[in-house]
């Protein structure tokens, strides 16, 4: 599904990526962790496109085809999906309108038939309400005076309608409480399967409690330093990051 091969990867022309090899399956649920500073939203971003990182080396393909030099709405069209770390307000366009566009733009590129509205609108809610979010959250502003649990199951709402065949998704656990944590992973594990692939973005082994990777990737200094299974996240909510630097 994916292959990052020897990345390297400046932000406002600070070098952050040094060499990240990865290699993502189909059905294959991964978890980069890593401290502060270490390059995880770089990787992230460099994968979607945002246009203040600088791809300096190596490459990433989606299904074989190369991510260098589209924009990204044309990664998103082949299928690549970021929920962001810092969910953006859009004050005055409804959650509803907002999805129904994105929806509108994915089937457009891909040459399928529009949904009807009112089976969008089935659709929506439905996804809503798997992750407890009240009808009237799809009226509201895109993340307007949303809380920060609203907003991190907003972008897994985004997720489950796109069906992407990548979902990264970047710290999609920080600031929820204990309930909210528990319903995204709901979300993510409902989304996951043998036909698409996640890579998960963390600093906490918390959220791994409620999804099962298949590998765990410890990022530090722009580099995947080690991989193992779900006992190195343990491993490393034991002991920290220090005896890896």
């Amino acid at each position: 599904m994916l292959e990052v091969a020897d990345l390297h990867a400046s932000a406002v022309g600070k070098p952050i990526l040094n060499g990240i090899d990865l290699t993502v399956r189909t059905g294959e649920v991964h978890a980069i962790m890593g401290p502060n500073g270490s390059g995880k939203s770089t990787l992230a971003n460099a994968l979607a496109g945002r246009t203040d990182v600088e791809v300096t080396n190596g490459d990433m393909r989606l299904e074989g085809a190369s991510l260098i030099g589209l924009e990204p709405e044309a990664r998103a069209h082949l299928g690549l999906f970021l929920a962001f770390q810092y969910p953006v307000e859009i004050p005055g366009v409804s959650n509803m309108e907002f999805l129904k566009a994105a929806v509108d733009s994915r089937d457009t590129a891909l040459e399928r038939e529009a949904m009807s509205a009112a089976s969008f609108v089935k659709s929506a809610r439905e996804a809503a309400e798997r992750l407890q979010l009240a009808p009237e959250f799809l009226r509201r502003g895109v993340n307007a005076g949303f809380s920060g649990g609203e907003k991190k199951r907003n972008e897994i709402l985004q997720m489950l309608l796109l069906e992407p065949k990548l979902a990264v998704l970047d710290e999609t656990d920080s600031g929820l409480d204990i309930d909210a944590l528990r319903t995204v992973a709901k979300g993510i594990n409902a989304f996951a399967s043998e036909t698409n692939a996640v890579l998960l973005i963390t600093h906490y082994q918390r959220l791994l409690d409620h999804i099962e990777p298949d590998f765990v990737h410890v990022l530090l200094d722009g580099r995947i330093v080690e991989t193992g299974d779900k006992s190195l996240a343990r491993k490393l909510e034991a002991d920290g990051y220090a005896r890896l630097a």
